[in-house]
């Protein structure tokens, strides 16, 4: 019986775990529901099987196999619990005031690394106990490497192309008043929106480039921007083509954007004079590892000699990637400062989180 049981909540785990990759389509309530369901699932899976750590512990060597299966397990527990601990920092329902690492992007990586290192440990663990070891080796490294696969690249691409994010723009942008006593920054921000001509029937109203703020079309740069704007005394800016625009698929613009990237482009746009700032607050989203070269095109036209520039990137896979790089040899001579990487779920919830950094650089 026990047996069948741990077999049972083996299975609820796995499930758990897949679904959860999935949250695009769970939605923020079920997936930290599910959340405390797959540790409690957790907690049942190490008294069931808490014999293991009397074999972990016994000294002795050990036939390889046997170390690869108590190797990742061990990695598995201890991802786990960062699993946990992370999970605090992207809670909106059951936990919304605890932060521990304060970084969301981590979350996700771990939550890679637990489905990978749990594909590993049952594959170790069918393999130690079964005749047909070649098999069993091969699945065993498909199956990790799927497991990888999918919150590496599947994940993010479901959420560029499948989430639809609707939001009421007076509750995302209005709040806080941050005091800012130097002279005024400019904002400025590049969106596809103004830059785009849009098909009837748009394909990406998702949390990687747009969004519906009262059922109107939105980019997130510029939602951003407005939160910005709400918050300090401050002017602002976006970045206009005056040329060809983007085509109106998301897939057509992200190969649009590597041939500009590949060619070195550097498209017409509006002028922007910035002459008359000391901060400028550069807001952009991250295309093919960097900035949109619209992007470029702004910061090699002006002088940035002397001027402090803080960046805000969004993205829906990691950081700042190579644009930070890439913008301090684009705006030579500024004083370039990261201010903040807004992962595309959290830019509707981001307002907090821009008013405390602006609080940090706040003359």
């Amino acid at each position: 019986m026990k047996k069948k049981i741990g077999i049972v909540i083996d299975i609820l785990m796995y499930g758990i775990l897949l679904v959860q990759m999935l949250y695009v389509f769970l939605g923020n309530t079920a997936h930290e529901i599910l959340g405390i369901a797959f540790f409690v699932c957790l907690v049942c899976h190490i008294i069931i099987k808490r014999s293991w750590f009397k074999t972990l512990l016994k000294k002795g060597k050990k036939p390889l196999p046997r170390r690869i299966f108590n190797w990742s397990t061990s990695l598995l527990m201890l991802s786990i619990i960062a699993l946990m601990l992370s999970s605090l920092d992207v809670s909106r329902l059951l936990f919304p005031r605890i932060r521990i690492f304060g970084d969301a992007a981590l979350h996700r990586y771990l939550a890679t690394a637990v489905l990978a290192l749990s594909v590993l440990h049952g594959g170790m663990r069918g393999y130690i106990h079964t005749k047909k070891k070649k098999r069993a080796a091969v699945l065993t490294a498909i199956g990790t490497a799927a497991a990888v696969a999918v919150g590496l690249y599947l994940v993010p691409y479901l959420n560029r192309h499948f989430k639809t994010v609707r939001i009421h723009y007076a509750d995302a942008v209005e709040g806080e008043q941050v005091a800012w006593n130097g002279s005024k920054p400019l904002v400025v921000y590049f969106t596809r929106i103004g830059n785009t001509d849009f098909a009837p029937d748009v394909d990406a109203v998702s949390g990687a480039s747009l969004l519906l703020a009262d059922g109107e079309l939105m980019g997130n740069t510029e939602l951003l921007s407005d939160m910005i704007e709400n918050a300090i005394d401050c002017d602002v800016r976006a970045i206009t083509l005056t040329g060809k625009h983007y085509p109106s698929s998301y897939g057509d613009t992200v190969s649009a954007a590597g041939k500009e990237l590949n060619s070195k482009a550097r498209p017409e746009i509006e002028p922007i004079d910035i002459s008359g700032y000391d901060s400028v607050i550069l807001v952009y989203p991250i295309w093919w590892g960097t900035v949109p070269m619209p992007v470029a095109t702004f910061l090699e036209s002006n002088d940035f000699t002397g001027k402090n520039l803080y960046l805000i990137a969004t993205q829906g896979s990691s950081g700042f990637v190579d644009s930070t790089k890439d913008i301090r040899s684009m705006a030579k001579g500024a004083n370039v400062t990261e201010l903040i990487s807004i992962y595309c779920d959290d830019i509707p919830k981001a307002r907090d989180e821009i008013c405390r950094k602006l609080k940090k650089i706040a003359p």
